[in-house]
């Protein structure tokens, strides 16, 4: 199209240079010569009358005169064909210019933009301008190029969040199938000695299984529908008797978890099933990775409650504090210990669902994870 222009500007500037010229040259032959002849005729007549007739001479004097006038009003006639050639000519560049200026330079920036959108790069802005012909085209597709970038990073969001929801609940059905084997285990032993504990084994391996629907429930749902987050039911109840239950059925017959009953009883409200997650995820890492006693207790804030569990291992390296809460993260201390980089995770993720925040502090002798939940 450019070209186009071009070749038809310049053929409409040769036309208007060529009728120019021919007018002008065509008008000036014939002219020189006639007024060259007229004038030398004049001039020989006017040298004959003077000593004849000084009348006639004065007449052949003015005619002379009167046809020098006409030759400079043609000699001003050529000029002004010149100067409507030049003027012709600057208008065509004028409206070359517009036109360039204003729709084919335009067009030439959104012709690239779309090549840069077929191949797919969505990174390069369409800059517009309201002025021209195109400015609100142009701006319907800068904007189109916006969403459809906006749309790529919520469906990568959403790839995202898909994958992290399905990690978190295999995360998650790990913990009480291995209580299940625990007091599976147990039973196999006979340490079941008497009915009473027979029947709290029994309890909580039902319990333990009623978990584990639940959490494959969560996966199922999940499946189904575009459930971006897990979902949270809250709940009332009294938190410290809730826990001396929750820690006293974790830990089973082992003796590396002690839990101090508070001198308080305060109600929150929160999700039962989710808290027991927080309390195992928290209770399981320092198992696997500090191997020692875990002590656990709690204290009323202002506000809040907090669940403090305690462990005396190597603790985290304060290079990997500020990430250890990411998902997939593992510190660089964790050995040869098998994880996935989730337990942190989803205690970070439960927690604030609840309203409440968790905090990691290092000891010189070990490392103290603090769950704060507030109170009603």
């Amino acid at each position: 199209m450019k070209a186009k222009l071009i070749l038809i500007t310049i053929i409409f500037a040769l036309i208007v240079i060529s009728v120019t010229a021919t007018l002008y040259v065509s008008d000036k032959s014939v002219n020189s010569s006639d007024i060259k002849s007229d004038q030398i005729v004049a001039l020989n007549e006017i040298d004959k009358l003077m000593d004849i007739d000084d009348e006639m001479a004065k007449e052949k004097i003015s005619e002379l005169e009167q046809n020098l006038r006409e030759t400079d009003a043609r000699e001003k006639n050529s000029r002004h064909l010149w100067m409507f050639c030049g003027i012709s000519l600057l208008f065509l560049v004028s409206v070359f210019g517009y036109i360039w200026f204003s729709i084919l330079r335009p067009f030439d920036k959104m012709k690239k933009f779309a090549g840069e959108v077929a191949k797919g790069n969505f990174d390069v802005p369409l800059k517009y301008e309201r002025s021209n012909y195109f400015g609100d085209f142009t701006w319907a597709f800068d904007s189109m190029r916006k969403e459809i970038t906006k749309a790529r990073l919520n469906e990568k969001e959403a790839i995202e969040n898909n994958k992290t929801v399905i990690a978190t609940l295999s995360h998650d059905i790990k913990t009480p199938i291995a209580s299940i084997r625990a007091y599976a285990e147990g039973l196999e032993a006979n340490l079941d000695t008497t009915p009473e504990k027979r029947a709290k084994y029994l309890t909580i391996l039902m319990r333990k299984c009623d978990e584990v629907t639940k959490l494959t429930n969560d996966l199922f749902l999940h499946a189904l529908s575009d459930l971006d987050k897990l979902k949270i039911n809250t709940e009332r109840f009294k938190i410290c008797s809730y826990m001396k239950n929750a820690v006293s059925e974790i830990a089973a017959e082992q003796n590396d978890v002690k839990f101090t009953m508070p001198d308080f009883e305060v109600t929150i409200s929160a999700d039962t099933n989710r808290l027991m997650q927080i309390t195992e995820n928290l209770i399981n890492n320092a198992r696997k990775y500090a191997k020692s006693q875990i002590d656990i207790w709690m204290i009323k804030g202002t506000g809040d409650v907090e669940l403090h569990f305690r462990d005396y291992g190597k603790g985290i390296p304060d290079e990997d504090m500020p990430f250890i809460f990411e998902q997939f993260y593992r510190g660089k201390n964790c050995g040869g210990e098998q994880g996935s980089g989730l337990g942190l995770y989803i205690v970070k993720y439960l927690t604030e669902k609840m309203n409440g925040k968790v905090l990691l502090h290092n000891h010189s002798d070990g490392l103290e994870a603090v769950v704060s939940l507030p109170y009603i």
